[in-house]
């Protein structure tokens, strides 16, 4: 379970993330054996994520890594990123603005081009 393991680790480091087994709304799972053949450069999380998904029905896969995005894309699978999910959260007023989640996952690591950053705020109504 690599995702949970690397959240666990960044905890450790003191990066404030949350305690996934708190947060009712996640389900975490074992990762079910994939006959589906995962190229060299996705990371251990991202494959998990990817080979899950095959035994779930419809699923959104969140994924910010490029080969990963590729990966599930040629797999015919849906996906998203942090920024769509942002835009999302804000679309659905769940969010107010996204520029200070912006600022506190850029402050925690997430690295984001600085034209990215201003198309994105752009496309959210914040430029």
């Amino acid at each position: 379970m690599a995702v949970t393991d690397e959240i666990a680790v960044g905890m450790k480091a003191g990066v404030n993330l949350p305690d996934l087994a708190a947060l009712p709304w996640i389900k975490i799972r074992e990762v079910p054996g994939s006959s589906w053949p995962m190229p060299r450069d996705i990371h251990r999380g991202e494959a998990e994520v990817i080979a899950l998904a095959g035994s779930l029905e419809d699923p959104l896969l969140i994924l910010d890594d490029l080969a990963a995005r590729r990966h599930a894309k040629l797999l015919g699978l849906r996906i998203t990123g942090t920024l769509g999910v942002l835009l999302k959260a804000k679309k659905s007023k769940i969010l107010e603005s996204v520029s200070p989640a912006l600022d506190r996952i850029e402050n925690a690591g997430f690295r984001l081009a600085a034209n990215t950053r201003r198309d994105f705020l752009e496309m959210a109504g914040e430029m």
